[in-house]
């Protein structure tokens, strides 16, 4: 794979996933705002769908592809976790229908989605080659 095309997935990602976090923590106290603003689709469980559903292909993407570089499933720490909070977040009652709890559990997620990114784009593009190197050259 093109390393500049998989550099560009993971800012891509890492940018997407925090301005998701930023988002979640804001929407409790601008949803009466949105409509006002014309935005209200921004508030609503189709675009949430549809976002996470994205954030998902991307990130599994992009993580597969530095992992194949890298070897290193440090930034699978941080995805899994941040995965299983923003789906948990959009298909849990529970979670969903309480816009605190709501917004608690999907800005945690997309910060973590997010990190998982820089991550891995560390770990794909800050990587020096030599002696300790666990692969050939």
């Amino acid at each position: 794979m093109n390393p500049r095309l998989n550099r560009l997935l993971d800012r891509l990602g890492a940018a997407g996933s925090l301005l998701c976090a930023i988002h979640c923590a804001l929407l409790p106290f601008v949803l009466a705002l949105l409509p006002a603003l014309g935005l209200g689709v921004l508030a609503t469980s189709d675009f949430e769908y549809g976002y996470v559903a994205f954030a998902t292909v991307l990130a599994l993407a992009s993580l597969w592809m530095g992992y194949r570089r890298h070897r290193v499933y440090r930034a699978l720490a941080f995805l899994v976790p941040g995965l299983l909070a923003v789906w948990g977040g959009i298909l849990l009652p529970e979670l969903h229908e309480n816009a605190i709890v709501h917004a608690v559990t999907m800005t945690f997620g997309g910060t973590l989605i997010a990190v998982a990114h820089l991550v891995n784009l560390r770990l794909t593009h800050g990587h020096v080659h030599d002696a300790s190197c666990a692969h050939s050259h």
